[in-house]
């Protein structure tokens, strides 16, 4: 019974080991300082071998000084990273979405935001509406005036009319439901955004930069539509293009495993109706 205990503990201390350095190059990929925390700690490591190795006994005490502060400064000079990634691990959802949308609420959503951004486009009246996906927006949501009204194109061509005071915000869509307007978004400090592109673009790529979330933009200026999604920025798509993304973008996770067995199911029943039509 101990050598079962002992057991599951190791494999319990293992597979915490491997989920702490699964979260730290997970976010490093798209972190550049923590990339250079990462090569920092990598260099004093292997300076730190070699100086056994080669008995360099000053270089040995100076590295031993620096492995045993480096870390607490490294908490005090890259605070607001490190924030960051715990803030990102906080508002991931473990558990999946907040609601799994079937497939006739999936393109009700996409039907309703179409219209209402086709007639945007075409008035040219600026508008940004985020989608919550796992991530929770909450934080957003809070000094934003609460809607929880269901999803409707008339809906969303009110809140973002001209002299409408929740214009120049955000609308906030979680599920199939219009949760808020007037949402304060963080903006994108990305240097290699055009200069060209406003605000809304800008707080559009910023809540893809920190959350999963969808954001939908259109132009006051020119009527373009854009959609940024997992940190970029899809600039003047048409209709047609949002449509294929929203629909991309909103199916669930495990999806793709329904399908293949409704797939299989109907294959099957076909089957078999060759089988009865053959023995009629």
């Amino acid at each position: 019974m101990a050598n079962i205990i002992n057991i599951i503990t190791k494999i319990i201390d293992i597979g915490v080991v491997w989920f702490m350095f699964y979260t730290i190059l997970k976010y490093a990929k798209t972190n550049v300082k923590l990339i250079l925390i990462l090569k920092g700690v990598l260099l004093i490591l292997v300076l730190k071998i070699l100086s056994g190795l080669l008995n360099l006994n000053t270089v040995a005490i100076l590295l031993e000084y620096v492995i045993e502060w480096g870390f607490l400064a490294i908490i005090i000079i890259f605070q607001p990273e490190i924030r960051s990634v715990l803030e990102d691990l906080g508002r991931s959802n473990l558990l999946g979405r907040h609601k799994v949308l079937t497939v006739d609420e999936r393109e009700r959503i996409v039907y309703e935001i179409s219209n209402a951004i086709d007639y945007f486009k075409k008035n040219k009246i600026g508008c940004l509406l985020v989608i919550e996906r796992d991530y929770s927006l909450g934080e957003y949501m809070e000094a934003a005036t609460k809607l929880y009204a269901d999803i409707s194109s008339e809906l969303l061509v009110s809140l973002f009319f001209p002299n409408n005071p929740l214009h120049d915000g955000a609308v906030i869509i979680e599920g199939n439901t219009v949760s808020c307007a007037g949402s304060i978004l963080p903006t994108s400090i990305n240097p290699a955004i055009s200069k060209r592109l406003g605000t809304r673009h800008r707080a559009a790529l910023g809540i893809a930069e920190v959350s999963d979330a969808i954001a939908i933009v259109v132009s006051e200026e020119t009527g373009r539509i854009s959609l940024a999604v997992n940190k970029e920025l899809n600039y003047n798509i048409t209709i047609d293009e949002l449509k294929v993304l929203l629909l991309e973008e909103l199916k669930p996770k495990k999806e793709i495993f329904y399908e293949a067995d409704e797939e299989v199911e109907v294959e099957e029943g076909g089957m078999s109706d060759e089988k009865d039509s053959q023995i009629l």
